[in-house]
């Protein structure tokens, strides 16, 4: 199922990907901040499908602590290295907005350090599945479940604390010419998230059976 699903998300994805940029400069501009609001539409969709990408590797781990299933390890590293991926993005598109609509790059409000925490717990996850010797997939899926559960915190910190982020309320408040674009926008990376996951699972499977053959090879 899995398989026969990939190749339509990816013809559906790149559509949408060339598509946007058009939708993008078609939107109206946003009065105060003009022009560097358009980046609002790749940020906040990186946001979003980084949050998408955190849950299937909490899940993931989840399910691999309960089952030891290793179909839930494979999603669990997907999900985690496409958060990490992702989450780049956000830490490097939220500066470049930051810098030209309020004079900083970088400030140290609950928003943006909670994200930086996420960011760095499933790199974590990554560096304890690499270095941390044998068992080290079930000790990394515990690192996952933290990253998971920042998740809310995250997203729901901007209406508790005063930051520069406006708050998520600000959504359905958009123009009806940016709404589309941004939930368009957001569609198409939730959807190359999911293409990423499927694609980065399924070499996760590979690279399983080829560590099966060289154990079954030694013995």
């Amino acid at each position: 199922m899995v398989k026969k699903l990939f190749v339509p998300l990816v013809v559906v994805g790149a559509a949408m990907f060339a598509y946007a940029p058009f939708m993008i400069l078609a939107a109206p501009y946003e009065s105060t901040m003009g022009l560097v609001q358009k980046i609002f539409y790749f940020h906040a969709s990186c946001g979003m499908a980084m949050f998408l990408a955190s849950f299937v590797s909490g899940v993931g781990s989840a399910a691999f602590l309960f089952t030891k299933k290793p179909w839930a390890d494979r999603w669990a590293v997907a999900g985690a290295e496409a958060t990490v991926i992702i989450g780049l993005l956000v830490l490097v598109t939220g500066p470049l907005w930051a810098h030209k609509a309020w004079g900083v790059w970088w400030t140290w409000d609950v928003r943006i350090t909670a994200t930086f925490v996420m960011w760095m717990t499933f790199n974590a996850y990554l560096l304890v599945r690499r270095y941390g010797g044998p068992g080290s997939e079930r000790l990394a899926a515990a690192v996952a479940l933290f990253g998971m559960a920042n998740v809310p915190f995250v997203y729901w910190s901007v209406n508790v604390w005063r930051t520069l982020h406006p708050k998520t309320s600000v959504i359905p408040t958009l123009q009806p010419g940016m709404r589309g674009t941004f939930w368009f926008c957001v569609c198409a990376f939730l959807l190359l998230t999911t293409v990423m996951v499927m694609l980065r699972s399924e070499l996760e499977k590979r690279r399983q059976e080829l560590d099966a053959l060289y154990l079954a090879a030694e013995d």
